[in-house]
């Protein structure tokens, strides 16, 4: 695995902290309806998405997940504008506004979305990486989930292809310990879901996902086994939400005291206890990271404020390919 440096604590500290930052604002202009329809965020995760950097080939690897999707992209290389002006339903966003908080997606930087249905991404994630063993394209695929989606048949449909056909492919379970408001223990006899992959003979295990390197030196290893034609991986990364499942989730189901526990394991408070413990940071050039990401989430609410809405006929110009069709002209290559 590549080093973990001083400069590699001091890029999570800030794109963790922006992640972040970008999401809280998201839940600020949610109660001010900029951002309409649901929103499902990642606060608490973070150290998922930077463990996963570290360990990819950003040049040719791949992402797919579920609708918990806004940083993602954004860490693999998606301006952060277009995405917050994605959310706002602008026609500068990542899909010109037609996709919202729950589709984001880039061809370019190889993230397949953000899927709204539960377990909708999982056969993808497999298909994806069948065709970059087909084509002998050399790329992985990080296929994530939700542990309420571990649950879903075409998890295990997937799971039993991948490993007969030793697909490029990492299953990553995000266990935040809740499928919405139903806890891990209420939904199977075994809590432990990582072990769904023994049934299928496949290298799985647990991950401390509230800590970066953890999260990286799993990830290496997968990838790296998918990499050399060895197969699947099925991982468990256990993890903590400290918002809802989604922005009307009115958290019934969790106490405040449980919430305030994990908190004190918060990833982005381990990388800057790391930070000041080996003095790569001082407490002046920490402040200017906290200052630059705010201005950076500044730049991106004013982004998506100024940006237009899309002409309504953008609707169905992206709908109908058909040149002879009699109604309307498809306009949008």
């Amino acid at each position: 695995m590549k080093k973990v440096t001083k400069a590699t604590y001091l890029k999570w500290y800030e794109d963790m902290l922006f992640w972040r930052k970008f999401e809280d604002k998201l839940a600020q202009v949610y109660i001010q309806q900029k951002v309409r329809g649901f929103l499902h965020l990642y606060n608490g995760q973070e150290a998922i998405l930077a463990g996963a950097m570290h360990a990819m080939d950003l040049e040719k690897d791949r992402m797919i997940t579920a609708y918990r999707n806004h940083v993602q992209p954004i860490g693999l290389g998606v301006d952060p504008k277009r995405v917050m002006a994605e959310l706002f339903g602008k026609k500068t966003g990542t899909s010109m506004g037609l996709g919202g908080s729950m589709h984001i997606f880039s061809k370019e930087h190889r993230f397949y979305g953000g899927h709204g249905i539960v377990g909708g991404q999982i056969p993808l994630g497999a298909g994806i990486a069948f065709a970059d063993k087909y084509f002998k394209r050399d790329s992985v695929t990080l296929t994530f989930l939700g542990d309420g989606a571990a649950r879903q048949g075409s998890l295990h449909e997937t799971l039993n292809m991948a490993v007969k056909w030793d697909l490029p492919v990492v299953f990553c379970v995000e266990n935040n310990g809740y499928a919405m408001g139903t806890s891990v223990a209420r939904t199977a006899k075994g809590t432990d879901i990582w072990k769904l992959g023994n049934g299928y003979e496949m290298p799985c295990g647990p991950v401390d996902a509230m800590n970066p390197v953890k999260v990286a030196e799993a990830f290496d290893e997968a990838i790296t086994r998918a990499r050399k034609g060895n197969g699947p991986t099925f991982l468990e990364l256990k993890t903590y939400r400290y918002r809802g499942h989604s922005m009307s989730d009115a958290q019934k189901y969790r106490t405040k005291e449980e919430v305030a526990e994990y908190q004190k394991l918060d990833p982005i408070t381990q990388v800057l206890d790391v930070i000041r413990e080996k003095k790569y940071a001082s407490d002046k050039e920490i402040k200017e990271i906290e200052k630059r990401v705010k201005e950076k989430v500044a730049e991106c609410e004013k982004f998506a404020d100024e940006s237009d809405f899309p002409d309504k006929n953008v609707m169905y110009d992206v709908v109908y390919q058909q040149e002879d069709y009699p109604f309307l002209a498809h306009k949008l290559d």
